[in-house]
């Protein structure tokens, strides 16, 4: 079934129109993307189908494109619209890092970061390279790793600090259990950054590590 299939009260487009995008419950927006259902699913029933698949929009933006197209019923072009849907919002959290301090938002940092950490199969250290009023210069990738642990050296994240003229940094990995508690080896890392990063006056103000669904901040849990 068509989205103008439905009686027009129902039309989640006749309807952002008239009340506000705002009104419209999850399953009715995602609709508003799809266009269509899947074979045998109407297309709210189909929306509302992904949302509990991937844990709503967080775990839906966060998806790889090899999970969604592991779906029936998203298409080729179905999964570039929703991976163009996330980069929009990757870009514009990162256009509002850049104009204020990282931290007087800090639901938007773990926003950013889950966008670009949460669902991989593998590690990946991250780096956001602040200015001197803890504003988004860059955020970089810096190391890559295995399903359970990243070489991360630190001479290369100072240079890549220094190359950004760097205030401060954001530290940010991802473990691709799902589990986002801090280990050992975790802390033991932040503080060799730490240490080293202060040698050239460059801040650590926090290090996150992403999990599905959750962002822990190490400084929030005092381990910094």
């Amino acid at each position: 079934m068509k989205l103008e299939d439905l009686p027009a009260a129902a039309r989640p487009r006749e309807r952002a129109l008239t009340l506000g995008v705002a009104s419209l419950a999850d399953a009715e927006l995602l609709a508003l993307l799809l266009r269509t259902g899947s074979r045998g699913r109407p297309v709210l029933l189909f929306a509302q189908d992904l949302l509990d698949r991937f844990g709503g929009f967080s775990g839906l933006l966060d998806a790889r494109p090899a999970e969604l197209r592991g779906v029936k019923g998203l298409g080729p072009a179905r999964c570039a619209e929703l991976a163009a849907v996330a980069e929009m919002a990757r870009r514009s959290l990162a256009r509002q890092l850049a104009a204020e301090p990282v931290f007087d938002s800090p639901a938007r940092v773990r926003d950013y970061l889950s966008l670009h950490l949460s669902g991989l199969a593998h590690e990946e250290f991250a780096v956001l390279f602040l200015d001197a009023q803890h504003r988004l210069i860059d955020m970089q990738t810096l190391f890559r790793g295995t399903l359970s642990q990243t070489s991360v050296y630190p001479r290369e994240v100072v240079k890549e600090a220094l190359h950004r003229n760097a205030g401060a940094v954001v530290l940010a990995h991802n473990h691709p259990s799902g589990m986002p508690e801090p280990s050992r080896a975790d802390e033991t890392l932040t503080r060799t950054l730490r240490d080293a990063l202060q040698l050239v006056d460059v801040r650590v103000l926090d290090h996150f590590i992403v999990g599905h669904g959750q962002v822990v901040s190490m400084a929030e849990r005092g381990l910094m």
